[in-house]
């Protein structure tokens, strides 16, 4: 399914930045199971909740996260359609990078185990993490690209924001799931059901369809 909402695109689109978990790669992460070992409010954000914490509970609750998310990416799985996706957008010498909440070293894991590889990957250890849109400015300026050039994808209101926040065009990955449901869907520029069924949207986006 593809909703658009607002915007034209104007100018060719050049790159494509991507969420990681629960847009290109699933690792099942229970972030309230982490919240509940905490001790954090259900829905409270866990990097920002870490920020606030003293250092002993920071370091405790740090600890957690690693555990959860290693462990989420010794078990991740890729999504379908993924790879079909990125081979269309190399095909049209489309730039592509990720950004991620999650650690590099979940990253690493991940890509080895699903099969990806990005040149450019910007992980919370690089800089402010989502919804900030510094990292998405900041692959802009590596690539020598204005961000209204690019298209952000994720899976999550953070993503959405930190997109639009950037200046580029937001397309939430629904996944099948009802957007009247989804925090912050509504204000993204497109929606993507599926990678398996991307022709829509790469039309929207000015981009050629095989």
């Amino acid at each position: 399914m593809l909703k658009i909402l607002r915007i034209t695109v104007n100018d060719p689109l050049l790159g494509v930045i991507f969420d990681l978990d629960g847009t290109l790669v699933d690792s099942h992460l229970d972030f309230d199971a982490m919240r509940r070992e905490m001790g954090l409010p259900m829905g409270k954000p866990i990097l920002e909740s870490l920020e606030r914490m003293d250092e002993i509970e920071a370091a405790r609750c740090s600890e957690i996260l690693k555990r959860h998310e290693l462990n989420g990416a010794a078990k991740s799985t890729i999504i379908a359609g993924v790879h079909d996706f990125l081979r269309i957008l190399d095909s049209q010498k489309m730039l592509r990078a990720v950004v991620t909440r999650n650690s590099r070293s979940m990253v690493e894991v991940m890509f080895a185990r699903c099969s990806l590889r990005f040149d450019i990957v910007m992980t919370r250890e690089d800089g402010p993490a989502k919804p900030d849109p510094w990292a998405i400015q900041h692959i802009c300026h590596l690539w020598g690209i204005d961000p209204n050039r690019v298209a952000v994808i994720g899976d999550f209101h953070f993503d959405i924001e930190a997109g639009q926040r950037a200046g580029a065009t937001t397309v939430f990955f629904t996944r099948g799931r009802d957007v009247k449901r989804l925090n912050g869907a509504g204000s993204a520029d497109y929606f993507l059901e599926a990678f398996s069924y991307p022709e829509k949207l790469f039309h929207s986006l000015g981009l050629k369809y095989p």
